[in-house]
């Protein structure tokens, strides 16, 4: 009985030893996520500066360009006038000419 005792002891201890070992390999799992956790995120948080000159670039490139749009409608839409007002300007004249011509019998 004495040997059964000792082999369950030891087979306790051997156990408890294990699970110690199992909880310091969970601990050091743990840790290293951690680190891992905090160095992304570090990583991350350095990266913001570049990822907001990114943004505003593109922005800026999209104003730009927006800005290039309107730019070339408004000349489009100004040489449509000064065509129009050219195409009638000899008829303009002629009633100015007939109405001060009237305006003076």
């Amino acid at each position: 009985m004495d040997d059964t005792l000792k082999r369950l002891l030891d087979a306790e201890m051997k156990a408890e030893t294990i699970a110690q070992e199992a909880e310091q390999a969970q601990e050091r799992i743990i840790q290293s996520a951690l680190r891992d956790a905090r160095a992304e995120d570090e990583r991350f948080t350095a990266r913001i500066p570049d990822l907001h000159r990114d943004f505003i670039a593109k922005a800026e490139e999209r104003a730009e360009q927006t800005v290039a749009e309107l730019k070339r409608r408004y000349d489009e839409r100004h040489t449509q006038l000064r065509e129009t007002a050219e195409a009638r300007e000899e008829e303009a004249l002629e009633a100015a000419f007939s109405l001060f011509l009237d305006a003076r019998r």
